[in-house]
């Protein structure tokens, strides 16, 4: 069974742009979702995310809605904790393919880290139609 951890020099839930997340006032009060606007650079990243060192800087004292915890989830998305898990990871995949890509060093190293196992299709000069 795979199972939800960080990954370490990953960094695409710290990409912010709110274009990208047009529902953020559902699951965000006010106070939370001036905080949220005030953290985003022109760039769309996280002001606080260190693009050079791929981490970020406030990491310990990081808002509730960048931490993947069964009570902020629970509270934010609704999401029970024994559904997190799963939730997470769909969740990071999600974000990482829309920053990186599906087939990005950060999609594999995350894949590897929760423990799903990835199989790359060798490309084929055979169309479907010659494969039979």
């Amino acid at each position: 069974m795979a199972t939800w951890q960080c990954v370490k020099n990953c960094g695409a839930c710290c990409q912010l742009d709110p274009a990208d997340r047009p529902d953020l006032s559902e699951y965000l009060s006010p106070t939370e979702l001036a905080l949220y606007m005030s953290m985003v650079g022109d760039d769309g990243w996280c002001i606080n995310y260190d693009q050079t060192q791929r981490n970020c800087r406030i990491y310990a004292e990081r808002p509730n809605f960048c931490r993947v915890q069964p009570d902020t989830f629970e509270q934010l998305y609704h999401i029970q904790p024994a559904e997190l898990n799963d939730f997470a990871i769909e969740c990071c995949q999600q974000q990482i393919n829309g920053v990186y890509g599906n087939r990005s060093e950060e999609m594999e190293r995350f894949h590897e880290a929760v423990g799903i196992e990835t199989q790359m299709i060798a490309p084929t000069s055979e169309t479907p139609e010659t494969q039979l």
